[in-house]
């Protein structure tokens, strides 16, 4: 039965992430990397100072919402996002991208990361401004949302709107149980047995019933933990990789010529076809690129849409600085520690070593660190892969709301709370495999709301600049529902 899955996902995988996917993930960024004018860089400044530099001087970003106030902070829908991107992508990603495409993947994935924080930025602003709030006073926003309201008004667009709407509910509540549950239970499991030989069903019970009285408490007691989780699991592995890429700091320029050398195949590796080490490069770089920063999935959107922000772009700027921190950081730490610590060929690009995935990223790190470091980088899969738990059951319940309606919500995470046992024990290749066709998948729907309604970021982009940049007297564009624009409006006054 596992077996026969296994093919019929496999043939679905590599549909999935064909070249048409390719063309639609990077093609959606490369265009709102132009419609916005390179945002990313010809603002860098502005949405630094707007996201992580107003940590630390705008009190407005980090303070709680009042109890009857269903909405979260900026900071902790964040946190809550890069919750669910920081996971295993950034380990056990990163280290099947490099065995598999060889240090050229890490260039596509900086590629996919750079464009990619364009659509990011723009599903958030298509968030914000498609949201709704339900009966219980809490936002709700999403593709699902901005495709069947904005999508959807336009001539003709109603029921392809809707039905592409319910097809990424769907695959969204799938995904969750891929990306957002089993692959991340089953990486800590795997590692808490090697690491410390804990019996998987132990572990699996144990963050079943951990996760459970989080999950079942709802996205402000997930924020809760996720402000406090993820700036100390982040700061810890990016101190260690530091120390890492530090002792070995002689052979980074070998490792930069290398990772462009493979991106490009330059030199054939084993005498091997050239398109050949290209396509492999590129297709693991983009698969274990999207896989850690999501971009492009519709995903972190529906926690960004619960932030207490009025202001579309400044959300929007969260996106960016989302897709940076996962993916130009800490995959790039990641990245330098396998290949710094001489477990690479850098002129063929082999591995010299046996190990893969974690057990492989835990051999960078004992070189430095000895017999801990598969315990550090044990620890630091328990606390990615949990907190990505987290937060991917809230986008789960996001989905199951629009289709079932908020009193299903419930039933969705017992069910997704019960899933965690399962994939502490479930095979790793499948549970990675079934996460990258999910991923696909997931994001076909979630582009095309994304293109089509690329004139919409566009001109809610331009009247942000007009307006906070240059100071220009516009009317604000906040929200795509009449009531909630004059809200804002009046609130503003």
């Amino acid at each position: 039965m596992i077996n026969t899955i296994s093919k019929i996902n496999e043939a679905v995988n590599n549909f999935v992430w064909g070249v048409p996917m390719l063309i639609l993930l990077v093609g959606t960024g490369i265009l709102m990397t132009v419609l916005t004018k390179c945002f990313q860089l010809s603002h860098i400044g502005h949405w630094i100072k707007n996201t992580i530099g107003g940590i630390f001087t705008d009190k407005h970003i980090t303070k709680h919402t009042d109890k009857e106030d269903r909405s979260i902070s900026q900071f902790q829908s964040l946190c809550t996002a890069l919750a669910a991107t920081i996971g295993t992508g950034n380990i056990v990603g990163v280290s099947t991208a490099l065995i598999c495409g060889g240090p050229g993947a890490i260039f596509w994935m900086w590629v996919v990361a750079f464009v990619g924080m364009m659509t990011n930025y723009s599903e958030n602003v298509l968030g914000i401004y498609y949201r709704r709030k339900n009966k219980d006073g809490e936002w709700c926003g999403g593709a699902m949302y901005y495709l069947r309201d904005g999508l959807g008004a336009k001539k003709h667009c109603k029921t392809i709107a809707a039905i592409l709407a319910a097809v990424f509910s769907c695959f969204c509540i799938l995904a969750s149980f891929g990306i957002g549950n089993m692959s991340q239970i089953n990486s800590i499991s795997g590692n808490m047995k090697s690491a410390f030989n804990i019996p998987p069903v132990v572990t699996g019970v144990v963050l079943m019933l951990i996760a459970g009285l989080v999950i079942l408490g709802g996205l402000k007691r997930i924020a809760a933990v996720t402000e406090k989780l993820v700036p100390f699991m982040a700061l810890l592995y990016i101190a260690g990789a530091l120390v890492i890429w530090f002792a070995n700091i002689g052979a980074t320029a070998d490792v930069f010529k290398a990772i462009f050398k493979g991106a490009f195949a330059m030199k054939a590796v084993g005498g091997g076809i050239v398109g050949s080490g290209i396509k492999m490069a590129l297709t693991w770089g983009m698969k274990r690129g999207v896989f850690s920063n999501e971009a492009g999935l519709g995903s972190s959107v529906m926690v960004h849409s619960n932030s207490n922000v009025k202001e579309p772009v400044r959300q929007g700027m969260w996106g960016i600085f989302e897709v940076f921190a996962d993916t130009i950081v800490v995959c790039t730490l990641t990245a330098l520690v396998l290949l710094t610590s001489g477990l690479f060929d850098l002129n063929t690009g082999e591995v010299l070593s046996a190990s893969e995935g974690s057990t492989l990223v835990g051999e960078a790190f004992s070189t430095v660190f000895g017999s801990f470091g598969p315990m550090f980088i044990a620890l630091s899969i328990l606390l990615f892969a949990f907190s990505t738990v987290l937060a991917w059951s809230h986008y789960g319940s996001k989905a199951c709301e629009y289709l079932f309606g908020t009193k299903f919500t419930y039933v969705y995470k017992m069910i997704f709370v019960l899933f965690i046992v399962m994939g502490a024990t479930m095979d790793l290749s499948l549970a990675w495999d079934l996460s990258d066709t999910f991923n696909g998948l997931m994001a076909i729907p979630n582009l095309i709301g994304v293109i089509c309604l690329s004139p919409v970021v566009y001109r809610i982009t331009r009247n942000y600049i007009n307006r906070v940049i240059k100071g220009k007297d516009e009317k604000p564009m906040l929200s795509a529902h009449a009531d909630i624009q004059s809200e804002h409006e009046n609130a503003s006054r």
